[in-house]
């Protein structure tokens, strides 16, 4: 995420609206707007393959993935929300065609870059990890086949790493497991 575009908070119907319209993605927090940055093309390839090998092991299933270009709302507490783009989301609930973003993913997964870590590893960790739905958030790095997933145990989520060729991504609560092999395949 970038700077906010203005210092002035906007509403809701606003923001969704000036999306629509928009050439360039923001994300909303809180009321105030972030225009997002692009990403390397290793930050491309991963999230790409992670909607491919997920779209190939969910087709005909009642789970979807979906990519950097559909929302996620998440209600931040004290009338306050957020809607963030994740690089990747599974969500096994009905989901209109013609919804604008989803408050109900199973799975998320966030690629790590420079200008988004910190965001990603606190912030946007502390928002989705409030989502009743969440089973999964995955932080995947651009630089090694490394994975930190929080998984959730009870009522918290416990930290685990995958990493390197030979791990498998095993996503029990979607019914998939996806090979960093195939995960990272084409990153340089």
């Amino acid at each position: 995420m970038a700077s906010a575009i203005a210092d002035k908070r906007i509403t809701r119907e606003d923001y969704l609206q000036g999306e629509l319209a928009s050439d360039i993605r923001h994300e909303y927090v809180a009321g105030n707007v972030y225009a997002m940055s692009g990403g390397t093309l290793n930050h491309q390839r991963i999230a790409r393959n992670f909607l491919r090998l997920a779209g190939n092991q969910l087709a005909g299933k009642p789970c979807f993935p979906t990519g950097s270009d559909f929302k996620l709302l998440v209600p931040l507490g004290g009338g306050e929300e957020a809607f963030y783009y994740p690089d990747g989301m599974i969500t096994c609930v009905p989901v209109p065609g013609n919804a604008l973003f989803t408050d109900s993913p199973s799975v998320i997964l966030e690629v790590l870059s420079p200008s988004t870590r910190r965001n990603d590893e606190v912030q946007k960790a502390r928002d989705y990890l409030t989502i009743p739905t969440l089973e999964t958030y995955i932080l995947a790095e651009t630089e090694s086949q490394f994975l930190t997933l929080h998984r959730r145990e009870g009522k918290g989520f416990r930290r685990e790493i995958l990493s390197g060729p030979d791990a498998i991504l095993e996503l029990p609560e979607v019914g998939i497991s996806i090979p960093l092999a195939e995960l990272y395949q084409d990153v340089s």
